[in-house]
């Protein structure tokens, strides 16, 4: 625990060096450094700085959009179908959108970040081309299709064992023992085996051994604030910590492993579905 808390200060200063090297209008989905960052909003974490960060903006909205805000498990799904090849790799089909898949040892994972438009979801600084790069950013409730009061407010009577939130018809948000048995089959380094062979900030890339393609599609807080696209991803769990809490994971440009711990709920991560 000291050497990965050595590791993560030292990338935390590394981003700092970086983010104050540069002008105060270089923030944006396209890799390049500016002031803003999540850490100045408080969240828990032992990673909170991913490299890359960039202010609100005004650009444009989703070309398409949700025509309701979505409160149960059960509302979500009907408009998906699945192709599933040999050894788990395919595709699935949802609301207009293909996602490839791909097994990984008893699991099967989206190879891809849901890209899915929900009330509650944001492009990346409000640019729907950093939707189809690094798909939608999600609050827990949203992404968990609960009311949006379960963001400051514990609701695991609600959760149930494999939470289909969000995700289409015969898949589910991971729990966090479902991201810690993905971890735990990938073995040493998983970060840098997990994350995609390019598209990350300063070739912070990874090798993608298993074709899970991970992509740092940055986040989301207090309004309309980004931070960090390029620089790090960060996915929710369908585990609460507490009330305001819950368990997420995050890859790093300057980080070989994947960070476990928990957020507050109410900013927006990027997510990944798993099947039933």
């Amino acid at each position: 625990m000291k050497t990965r808390s050595f590791l993560l200060a030292a990338g935390v200063s590394l981003v700092m060096a970086l983010t104050f090297s540069c002008s105060s209008d270089d923030g944006g989905g396209d890799g390049t450094p500016s002031s803003s960052s999540m850490e100045k909003q408080g969240g828990r974490s032992s990673s909170s700085v991913g490299g890359v960060s960039s202010s609100s903006s005004s650009v444009g909205v989703s070309s398409y959009s949700s025509s309701s805000s979505l409160n149960s498990s059960s509302s979500v799904g009907i408009s998906s179908s699945s192709s599933i090849g040999n050894g788990g790799n395919g595709s699935v089909s949802y609301y207009g959108q293909t996602y490839r898949t791909v097994r990984i040892g008893e699991q099967v994972w989206f190879a891809e970040n849901l890209n899915y438009d929900v009330s509650g979801s944001k492009c990346y600084s409000n640019n729907p081309s950093n939707c189809t790069t690094y798909g939608r950013l999600y609050d827990w409730a949203t992404a968990m299709a609960l009311p949006s009061s379960c963001n400051s407010n514990s609701c695991s009577s609600q959760i149930q064992s494999k939470h289909k939130g969000i995700c289409p018809s015969g898949w589910h948000i991971p729990s966090d023992a479902e991201w810690t048995t993905l971890e735990n089959f990938v073995g040493s380094n998983a970060g840098t085996k997990l994350k995609a062979t390019s598209g990350w900030y300063n070739n912070g890339n990874g090798t993608d051994e298993y074709g899970f393609s991970a992509l740092p599609g940055g986040n989301g807080y207090s309004g309309d604030n980004f931070g960090n696209a390029s620089g790090l991803g960060h996915w929710w769990s369908a585990t609460e910590n507490d009330a305001n809490f819950a368990y997420y994971r995050g890859m790093f440009y300057y980080y070989d492993n994947v960070d476990r711990n928990y957020y507050g709920k109410s900013f927006l991560f990027s997510l990944r579905c798993v099947q039933d």
